[in-house]
C-alpha cells in the first residue's frame, strides 16, 4: 500500500452551503480533532459539547470563520463551556432542532475522558468520577442515533477492564456482565450491535506520531441488519516522519535569521535539527520511521506545557527537538527575543503550538484559543483528525448502504 495524497476535506463548498450527507452530535469535543475528521468524512455537526472554556472558544472561533464549515455556522449549536452531564436536547439544541427533527441523528460521537483508563494515571475505571461512559450510554438511549462512536485511550482494552467493557457492550447490544457483587447480570440492551471495539494506531493514517487509540463503533440494529461493518484499513504503509512533517514549518521559523548577525548559528541549528531527524528516520525505517512519541496535554494542576514525561522528552531529543517546553510562535519569538530558547538552544529547537498541531494531524488553518499553554493542552489532548476521518468514512459506508437498501424496499 502506498501513501496517498488525497486532500483533507476535499468537498468544495459553494456560497450556499450544502446540507451534509449525514448528521452528528459530538460530546467531549475538545479542540475539534474528532469534529474535523468526521466533517471531512461527510458528517455535519448539529452540536459540539465541551466543558473546557479555551477548547469551547476554539470550536466557536473555527465554526464561525472556517470557509468549509458554512453549514455548521448556520445549523450547529456550538455550546458555551458545558458539562456533558448537564447537556439537554430540549435546552441546548436551538439552531439544529429543526434538522434533528427532520432527519434524525446519524452519529453520536465522543472522546470520553481518558484519565480513568490511562496508563499514566491510577486506572480507576468506573470508580473514577471523570468516567463519562454512563453519560454517553444515557445519551444513546435518549437520542437514538443510527451509529455510535466512542474514543478512548488504549488502556481501556487492558484485561483489568474486561468486566467494564462487557458491561458497556451489554448495555448497547444485550449480554452478560459481572455486577458489583460479582454475580453475572443480563442486560436487554438498547438495540445496537457493536461492530468493532479495537485499537487504531494514528501513524497508520499519516499522523507522524505514536498514538494508539481505542475506538468503539456500534450501529442501531434496524440500520445494520444484513450489512457488515468494515474496520478502517491503514492508509499509509510508509509512516510520515517528523522530519518530513515539520521540515517546511521549521525552515520557516529559522529563515528570518538566515541573514544578519545570527545567520551562521541559524543555518547551523536548522541543518543540525534536520540531519538529526532525518537520520533517526533512516535508522528506524523498518520500525515505523522517525515518528514522534505520544503528545500529551498534561494537567491543569501543573505549570507550563512541555512534551511529556522523561521518556517522551528523550525520544524527542533523538529527533533533535528540545522537549522541555513549548516555543513561542514566530512573531512572539521575535517580539520577545526568545530565539535563544526557542530555536538556538543546546538541545535543539522547541516546537511551537502549530507544529505540535501538525504532529497531531490538524489542518494548518485551524486556530486555537487561549494562551500558549492552554493551546498546547488542547492539541495534546486531541483525537487526530485523520484517524477520525477514517473511522467516520467507515461508518458513513454502512449508513449509506443502509439508506440505499431501505430506499429500494420503499
Amino acid at each position: 500500500m502506498t501513501r496517498t495524497n488525497e486532500p483533507e476535506g476535499s468537498v468544495e463548498q459553494s456560497e450556499e452551503p450544502k446540507e451534509p450527507e449525514f448528521t452528528s452530535i459530538e460530546i467531549c469535543a475538545g479542540a475539534g480533532g474528532q469534529a474535523i475528521g468526521l466533517h471531512q468524512a461527510g458528517f455535519g455537526h448539529l452540536a459540539l459539547v465541551e466543558i473546557d472554556p479555551h477548547a469551547a472558544a476554539t470550536l466557536e472561533k473555527n465554526v464561525a470563520s472556517h470557509p468549509k464549515w458554512g453549514w455548521e455556522k448556520e445549523n450547529c449549536d456550538v455550546l458555551p463551556p458545558t458539562d456533558v452531564n448537564d447537556f439537554k436536547q430540549d435546552r441546548h439544541l436551538a439552531k439544529s432542532a429543526e434538522v434533528l427533527q427532520r432527519r434524525g441523528l446519524d452519529l453520536l460521537a465522543g472522546g470520553v475522558p481518558c484519565p480513568p483508563f490511562s496508563h499514566a494515571g491510577k486506572q480507576l475505571g468506573k470508580d473514577d468520577e471523570r468516567d463519562l461512559f454512563p453519560r454517553m450510554l444515557a445519551l444513546v438511549e435518549e437520542l437514538k442515533p443510527r451509529a455510535v462512536m466512542i474514543e478512548n485511550v488504549r488502556g481501556i482494552m487492558d484485561p483489568k477492564f474486561d468486566d467494564y467493557r462487557d458491561l458497556i457492550q451489554a448495555k448497547l447490544q444485550s449480554g452478560w456482565y459481572r455486577g458489583e457483587d460479582g454475580e453475572m447480570v443480563w442486560d436487554e440492551g438498547m438495540g445496537y450491535t457493536v461492530g468493532e471495539w479495537d485499537i487504531l494506531e494514528a501513524s497508520d493514517f499519516g499522523v507522524p506520531q505514536l498514538r494508539p487509540r481505542a475506538i468503539l463503533v456500534a450501529f442501531r440494529n434496524d440500520i445494520l441488519k444484513d450489512l457488515k461493518y468494515e474496520w478502517p484499513a491503514a492508509t499509509h504503509e510508509d509512516h510520515v516522519s517528523v522530519a518530513e512533517a515539520l521540515e517546511d514549518s521549521m525552515r520557516a521559523r529559522y529563515e528570518p535569521y538566515f541573514t544578519g548577525a545570527q545567520a551562521k548559528v541559524a543555518r547551523k541549528k536548522f541543518d543540525a535539527w534536520l540531519d538529526t531527524a532525518q537520520e533517526r528516520h533512516k535508522v528506524l525505517a523498518e520500525k515505523g520511521g522517525g515518528i514522534a512519541p505520544t503528545l500529551v496535554g498534561g494537567s491543569k494542576k501543573h505549570g507550563g506545557a512541555d512534551l511529556g514525561p522523561s521518556r517522551a522528552k528523550a525520544a524527542w531529543g533523538q529527533l533533535g527537538v528540545d522537549g522541555l517546553g513549548v516555543a513561542n510562535d514566530p512573531d512572539t519569538c521575535r517580539e520577545k527575543g526568545t530565539q535563544k530558547r526557542d530555536l538556538f538552544g543546546e538541545n535543539g529547537p522547541m516546537l511551537t503550538v502549530q507544529q505540535a498541531a501538525i504532529i497531531q494531524g490538524f489542518p494548518p488553518e485551524w486556530q486555537f484559543s487561549g494562551g500558549k499553554t492552554a493551546q498546547y493542552r488542547q492539541v495534546g489532548n486531541a483525537f487526530p483528525p485523520p484517524v477520525a476521518r477514517a473511522v467516520g468514512k467507515s461508518i458513513a459506508d454502512v449508513l449509506r448502504a443502509a439508506r440505499e437498501r431501505d430506499n429500494k424496499k420503499a
